[in-house]
C-alpha cells in the first residue's frame, strides 16, 4: 500500500511526523491510501488509540482525509509539516507574485539608521545585565499603542511576530492544548503550533476578521487561546472592523480564560485604524513586527500585555537568547523617528495596488479578498489546475495549501511589486485560468 515507505514511531506524535515527513518529501503521494488503523497498530505494536490520534493530528495539520469506510488517505494538496513545499518554485522568465515579500522600492534605506545606533552603541555599549528593551524603543512603542486604544501593559522585544507568538503561546500552554486559528491563516503560524504539540481548531473568515460564531464554538470546544490578525491577515487582506471587533469581545467575556494573542504585523503599511480585542480575557498580547514595513531582516517586534503574560515572556527570553539586540533596537527607534519616512505614503501604495487588481478582476467576473496589506485572495475551484495554468501563462501565483486547513481552496497573489501595466495583464491570465464560473466566496 505504501511502496517501499515504512510508517515508524511508537507515540502518535512520532507516527504522524512519520508520516508528514514522507508526505513532505514525496515518498508518499497526495491521494495515496493509508493503512487501516488496526492494521497500522498492529505493525507498529501499538494501541489502536495511538494510531487514531495519530491520523487526528494529521487531519488537523490538514496532511490526510478521512472518507469514512473508505479510511483515511494524504490529501490531494496535503499542507505538510514543510509548508515550504506548498510554495511556487519561480521558473526563469516567470513573474513572481507569490513570494509575501514587502517592495524593496518602499523599503527605507538602513545605512544611515544601523550607523547612529553604531555610534551610540560605541559611547554607551550594552553590556550583560543591561535592559532588555532599549528605553525609547519603549516609550515610542507605548505611545503608538495608547493612540491605537491598546490597553496598558509592560513592552517587551522579539525576535519578529512569530518569536513572539509562540514564546506567548509557550508561556501558558501545554502540549495537547487547542488553539483557535485563522482558517485560511498564515502558514508559519499553522505549521507552529502543532510542532509545539498544541492543536488547532480552525476559524473561518471573512473580510472583517474571524466569524464570531466560529471563535465561539472554538472556545466553547475547548480551545484555550485564540490568535487573531488585527490588519493585512495573510492570505486574505481581512482587517478586524469596529464591528466585528464588538462582536469577538462579547465573545470573548463569555470565556475570560482564554489566552488572547492579536498579530498587528501590518502596523505601518496599512491605513484602517486597529480595532484591539484586549482587555477582556485574563492574559492577552499584542505583537507588532517591523517587517513588512521596514525590512524583513530587522527580526524585530514588540510586543505588550497582561503584567503576567509578559514577564514569563522576558524571563523566559532571558534564559535563552538573553535579549534582541540593542543595536538593531536603536537603529529601528532612529527609523520610527525619521521625519522623511511617510507610512501613510506606503499604506496608500499598497492599497492602490490590491484596489486595482480586485477592481481588474471584478470586470472579469473573478471574485477576489483584500481590504489591507500586500496580498490578494482568489478562491478558486481546483488551486492545483490554477496555480499549473497561471504558472504556464506566466504567473508564478501561491497555492492556498500552504494557508489552508479546511477552507476551500484558493491562491494568493502577492501585489506589492505589481505595475499598473502588468495588472490588467495578471487579471486576463487569472480569468482564463479559473475558467467560466459563479461568484465564489470562502469561509
Amino acid at each position: 500500500m505504501l511502496g517501499g515507505y515504512r510508517i515508524e514511531g511508537r507515540r502518535a506524535a512520532e507516527i504522524a511526523a512519520s508520516v508528514e515527513r514522507a508526505v513532505g518529501s514525496g515518498e508518499l503521494e497526495p491521494g495515496q491510501p493509508l493503512p487501516p488503523m488496526r492494521e497500522l497498530a498492529v505493525e507498529l505494536g501499538v494501541n489502536p488509540n495511538t494510531v487514531a490520534a495519530a491520523y487526528r493530528i494529521l487531519r488537523e495539520r490538514g496532511v490526510i482525509e478521512t472518507a469514512g469506510r473508505r479510511g483515511s488517505r494524504v490529501r490531494s494538496k496535503p499542507a505538510t509539516t514543510g509548508r515550504e513545499y506548498a510554495r511556487m518554485d519561480v521558473p526563469e522568465g516567470v513573474r513572481d507574485v507569490a513570494s509575501g515579500n514587502p517592495d524593496p522600492a518602499l523599503l527605507p534605506p538602513l545605512a544611515k539608521a544601523f550607523a547612529a545606533a553604531a555610534e551610540q552603541g560605541d559611547r554607551d555599549p550594552v553590556l550583560y545585565g543591561d535592559a532588555l528593551i532599549e528605553p525609547e524603543l519603549a516609550r515610542i512603542a507605548r505611545a503608538r499603542l495608547d493612540a491605537d486604544g491598546v490597553p496598558d501593559g509592560p513592552p517587551a522585544v522579539a525576535s519578529g511576530s512569530l518569536d513572539a507568538i509562540e514564546r506567548v503561546l509557550a508561556a501558558h500552554l501545554k502540549p495537547g492544548d487547542t488553539v483557535a486559528v485563522e482558517d485560511p491563516g498564515w502558514g508559519s503560524l499553522l505549521d507552529l503550533i502543532p510542532a509545539l504539540g498544541l492543536r488547532t481548531a480552525p476559524v473561518g473568515v471573512d473580510d472583517e476578521g474571524p466569524r464570531a460564531e466560529d471563535v465561539r464554538r472554538a472556545l466553547e470546544a475547548g480551545a484555550r487561546a485564540l490568535v487573531v490578525t488585527d490588519r493585512a491577515q495573510n492570505p486574505t487582506g481581512a482587517a478586524v472592523t469596529a464591528a466585528r471587533a464588538r462582536a469577538l469581545r462579547a465573545v470573548l467575556r463569555e470565556h475570560p480564560e482564554t489566552l488572547l494573542i492579536e498579530d498587528d504585523h501590518g502596523h505601518g503599511i496599512v491605513d484602517l485604524p486597529l480595532h484591539p480585542l484586549a482587555g477582556v480575557t485574563q492574559h492577552w498580547a499584542l505583537v507588532r513586527s517591523v517587517a513588512k514595513a521596514y525590512g524583513p531582516d530587522l527580526r524585530l517586534a514588540v510586543l505588550t500585555g497582561d503584567p503576567v503574560t509578559v514577564d514569563r515572556v522576558t524571563g523566559r527570553h532571558r534564559l535563552g537568547p538573553g535579549w534582541v539586540s540593542r543595536i538593531v533596537q536603536r537603529a529601528v527607534v532612529h527609523l520610527w523617528t525619521d521625519d522623511a519616512l511617510d507610512p501613510s505614503a506606503v499604506a496608500a501604495a499598497y492599497r492602490e495596488r490590491r484596489d486595482l487588481l480586485i477592481d481588474a478582476l471584478a470586470e472579469r467576473g473573478v471574485a477576489a479578498h483584500g481590504r489591507s496589506g500586500m496580498n490578494v485572495w482568489i478562491p478558486v475551484p481546483d488551486e492545483t489546475g490554477a496555480v499549473a495554468r497561471l504558472l504556464h501563462a506566466g504567473w508564478a501565483v501561491s497555492p492556498g495549501a500552504r494557508f489552508r486547513m479546511s477552507a476551500p481552496p484558493g491562491i494568493r497573489i502577492t501585489v506589492s511589486t505589481l505595475t499598473p501595466e502588468e495588472t490588467p495583464l495578471l487579471a486576463d491570465a487569472v480569468a482564463r485560468a479559473l475558467g467560466p464560473a459563479p461568484t465564489r466566496t470562502y469561509v
